[in-house]
């Protein structure tokens, strides 16, 4: 019996023996030392040495040295129990590189892999779908492209799989849901599309699910019902469409649900309210429809509720006194009417509410900032009435107040401070009062907007304390009294708008200061004195009115400095007078120049026919004279600009042409007669006297013609000595050597020339004609028409040489009109250039909306090349991700413009950073100003 039994174990023992030896064949006989030799050359080959790696060493082993990131366990493999790499861990460690160049093969024993939010390219590498111990997969935040590999979900052992913020194409495979031990899935942030596939719904154990931000269409799966472990679902920012699937709204442990920005439709399911364990529900941005039902209400641990952005009507339900622990509130633009419940007070720990867009009246809620948490309240564009609340006007919390565009009334004269408001928009409503001195205690304040209310009183001096103050506008009231000259301590200040009230005294010359200074619009005021010469120091200015006021005295000639000037330069309706300054000329962006309804006399400068942007110009009720100046404004501009002046004539319908001025017939015989009779004779002695000067040189001196001196050359360069000019491009050219070629074409070589002070210049040589160089009267008259060209594709002509030698056009190599170069110009041109591929066309119809909110009502379809295809849904998310670049390009002021580097990073594929689900719909939201 004991023999059977010892013949018994041996065999026992011989099976196992067997079954490791298989085990370890299985793995193709892996080693510690091939594990390691696998980790050291993926390491050289990433694209940069990361300190993180500094540990991993020839020689040394991750289970002995403490290599970063590499953990080791013992693993059994027949009668050993050797040591093996089981973790890799390097979350956020700098690597850049490709994650195929780990030989994954060779670590058979990993459960753990969290490589998340590096720089890892490339596609996700099958031999990862072959580590059969693996429970822990995290490569999100990433370069990886390509498809989700179907065999993933043949993982037995996969727990956690995150694979979001990459730029992963194709359809979630329906294999993942194989994996029945799965408890996250992340696949957000990408670019799939297709549907949600059923099989999801086969997860017992899933808890975490993110599919957001993709390009994944359909309905909601009916299956995701069966999740019932499920406390967290994202789908935000898809196509989904049709309804929420009843089975959703029975999940019992779901905590997050985040639907924003998809097309679902239909009412909001009553059923919502039996979702009692939600702390954040998301529904914004769709196409829901009918009243917020009364359900709503019973979701008491509710933090966060964004209905913002549907067609949702009816009022408020009362039932939203439950949601007594509610931070966020986003109903904003919706159909939303009638009073808000007075137990909104209730809501103690409100952090922030957007009720704008809508058409809720009655009064805001007496106790709204009860609970001294609230930091943005946004209830503009409704109709609510009364006077602020008092809980708001002692809410030291607030930091954000937009209550523009309502019917509220009372006096708030007593209105704060609040120590962290950072903006204020009290605009278009009812207020009255005074604008006290309390408002300078808002040290933080950066946005303050008071415009069309009934506000008396003066301008506080004390407003100069404002120092990180941006934006002042406080127009269209009763204000009275002076400016004050504080104001120009505002060094941040980029807009003030004090138009339309009754200010009284002078400009003050202080606002010189003021050198961020973009729009100022100080006019409808009772204004007097002259306009300071100070003013031209603002050089930021984009826009400037100073129109209908008392000012008079003359234009000064330092508004000429203002180079910036892009939108308007309006003085009309004063009592300005003189001479109109030449240095008007200077202003070469300005596109609306209004100097009408004063006293100017004399003629219109001729500059102001070489501003190139110049589209207006009204100079009617002066006392202007003289012909009109030449220029491309001046060929089809409206006689009604001209109107009303003292003699002012042109080729201009409405003006008499200069040749025809009506001068009575007895007048103007008796003014010929008087010419003659002075001017024959001096006009035979000049002609005599130069007939034998010619005789004289012809005889001294034959022309040469290859000296520079030719009495034939006609060099011009605008604003240099021509003769000079022509003298230091030969000489830094070296007489036209050919090393100093750009570029040749068939009517001439085009050099560089560096000239003293490091300008650099174009020179065009024109190569000779068939009917020789000397046909110079052609070669000007082409030079004329060249100096009338306007046009965005040509470069300006800056001067020419025509010698018996050569004939040269010069050109500045770099500038345009404005000769205003900095990085922004460059900016500007690509937003153009990017508009007109998009586009197939010059984009000239959007380019004067892009600085507006206009271009976002644009459909993506309306504006491309009509030639083409229509665009997958992929290639419309990169084409709507460009437009949007393009037009951030094109704003108006250079200041608002990015950096090339900012659009580059914008544009190149990169990994977008994951939001925190329990901050996604707030962070979201709250882009939305008020």
């Amino acid at each position: 019996m004991a023999m059977i039994e010892l013949i018994i174990l041996v065999l026992l023992r011989s099976c196992l023996l067997f079954l490791h030896a298989d085990a370890a064949g299985h793995h193709g006989g892996v080693n510690l030392g091939s594990q390691i030799a696998a980790l050291l050359q993926w390491k050289s080959a990433l694209r940069n040495s990361s300190p993180a790696l500094d540990s991993w060493q020839q020689g040394t082993s991750p289970c002995s040295s403490n290599w970063t990131g590499v953990a080791c366990a013992a693993v059994h493999r027949g009668r050993r129990v050797p040591l093996a790499v089981t973790k890799i861990s390097l979350p956020n460690a700098g690597l850049d590189g490709y994650l195929g160049e780990l030989n994954f093969s060779t670590l058979p024993f990993l459960t753990h892999i969290d490589l998340s939010s590096n720089n890892l390219r490339g596609v996700i590498p099958l031999a990862i779908t072959s580590l059969p111990e693996l429970s822990y997969l995290d490569l999100g935040a990433n370069l990886l492209h390509g498809n989700i590999p179907s065999e993933l979900g043949n993982m037995a052992r996969l727990s956690q799989l995150g694979l979001c913020c990459n730029n992963l194409t194709g359809r979630i495979p329906a294999s993942l849901g194989n994996q029945t031990t799965l408890v996250t899935l992340s696949t957000g942030q990408n670019l799939l599309t297709g549907p949600i596939p059923e099989e999801l719904g086969n997860l017992p154990d899933l808890e975490f699910l993110d599919l957001g931000d993709n390009f994944l269409s359909g309905q909601i799966p009916k299956s995701l019902g069966n999740l019932t472990k499920l406390n967290l679902l994202h789908l935000f920012s898809n196509n989904l469409s049709r309804f929420i699937p009843h089975g959703i709204c029975l999940l019992p442990n779901l905590s997050d649900l985040d639907l924003y920005s998809n097309l679902l439709s239909g009412p909001i399911p009553p059923s919502m309210g039996n979702l009692t364990t939600l702390n954040h529900l998301s529904l914004g941005k769709n196409q829901f429809v009918e009243s917020i039902p009364a359900e709503i209400g019973a979701l008491v641990h509710l933090h966060t509720l964004s209905l913002s952005q549907n067609e949702i009507s009816g009022s408020i339900p009362a039932t939203f006194a439950n949601l007594t622990s509610i931070r966020f509130l986003y109903l904003h633009l919706n159909k939303l009417s009638g009073p808000l419940p007075r137990e909104f007070a209730n809501f103690t720990y409100l952090t922030n509410i957007d009720l704008t867009n809508n058409s809720l009246s009655g009064e805001l809620p007496s106790n709204i900032c009860k609970g001294g948490n609230l930091q943005r309240i946004a209830v503009s564009n409704n109709m609510f009435t009364g006077p602020i609340p008092r809980s708001l006007e002692t809410c030291r919390s607030l930091k954000f107040l937009f209550l523009s565009s309502n019917k509220m009334t009372g006096d708030i004269s007593s209105f704060g401070p609040y120590p962290r408001l950072i903006k204020a928009k009290l605009d278009r409503n009812n207020f009255s009062g005074y604008l006290s001195k309390t408002w300078a205690s808002n040290i933080n304040l950066t946005f303050f907007a008071m415009e069309e209310n009934m506000i008396a009183g003066s301008l506080p001096p004390e407003f100069s304390n404002l120092e990180k103050l941006e934006v002042l506008t406080v127009h269209a009231n009763n204000l009275i009294g002076s400016i004050p000259k504080e104001l120009s301590n505002l060094a941040n200040l980029y807009l003030l708008n004090l138009s339309h009230n009754k200010l009284s005294g002078t400009i003050p010359p202080e606002f010189g200061q003021l050198k961020n200074l973009q729009y100022l619009d100080i006019s409808a005021n009772k204004l007097s004195g002259p306009i300071p010469q100070e003013l031209g120091s603002c050089t930021m200015l984009i826009s400037l009115r100073i129109n209908n006021n008392n000012l008079s005295g003359p234009l000064p000639t330092t508004i000429g400095s203002l180079g910036g000037l892009q939108i308007v330069l309006d003085v009309s309706s004063n009592k300005l007078m003189g001479n109109l300054p030449a240095e008007l000329g200077n202003l070469v962006m300005l596109e609306v120049l209004n100097l009408s309804h004063n006293q100017f006399s004399g003629s219109i400068p001729s500059s102001i026919g070489s501003m190139a942007s110049l589209s207006t110009l009204d100079v009617s009720y002066n006392n202007l004279e003289g012909p009109l100046p030449i220029g491309h404004l001046f060929h089809n501009a409206s006689a009604k600009w001209f109107l009303h002046n003292k003699g002012l004539c042109g080729n201009i319908s409405g003006l008499p042409t200069c040749s025809s001025t009506p001068i009575k017939e007895n007048h103007k015989a008796r003014i010929h007669h008087m010419v003659l009779v002075a001017f024959i004779p001096v006009c035979i002695v000049i002609i005599l006297s130069i007939v034998v000067l010619v005789m004289i040189l012809c005889e001294r001196k034959r022309p040469q013609i290859t000296t520079v001196t030719d009495t034939r050359d006609v060099l011009s360069v605008w604003n240099f000595d021509g003769k000079l000019v022509f003298e230091d491009i030969t000489r830094v050219t070296e007489n036209f050597s050919d090393r100093y070629i750009i570029g040749s074409g068939g009517y001439g070589t085009v050099y560089k020339a560096q000239l003293e002070g490091g300008r650099s210049v174009a020179v065009k040589k024109l190569h000779p004609t068939e009917e020789g160089i000397h046909d110079e009267k052609r070669f000007l008259s082409e030079i004329e028409v060249l100096t009338k060209i306007r046009h965005r594709s040509i470069v300006k002509l800056y001067g020419f040489c025509s010698h018996p030698s050569c004939q040269l056009l010069y050109f500045d190599a770099e500038l345009s009109y404005t000769s205003v170069v900095t990085t922004k110009c460059d900016v500007y041109s690509f937003g153009v250039v990017a508009l007109e591929i998009v586009m197939g066309r010059y984009p000239r119809e959007l380019q004067s909306i892009a600085s507006m909110e206009q271009h976002h009502e644009i459909a993506i379809e309306d504006m491309l090349d009509q030639r083409l295809s229509s665009p997958t849904m992929v290639e419309k998310k990169e084409i709507s991700l460009l437009v949007e670049v393009a037009f951030a390009c094109l704003q108006t002021s250079p200041q608002f413009r990015p950096e090339m580097q900012d659009v580059y990073q914008k544009l190149a594929p990169h990994k977008r950073p994951s939001v925190s689900p329990s901050h996604a719909a707030h962070t979201r939201e709250e882009t939305i100003d008020g």
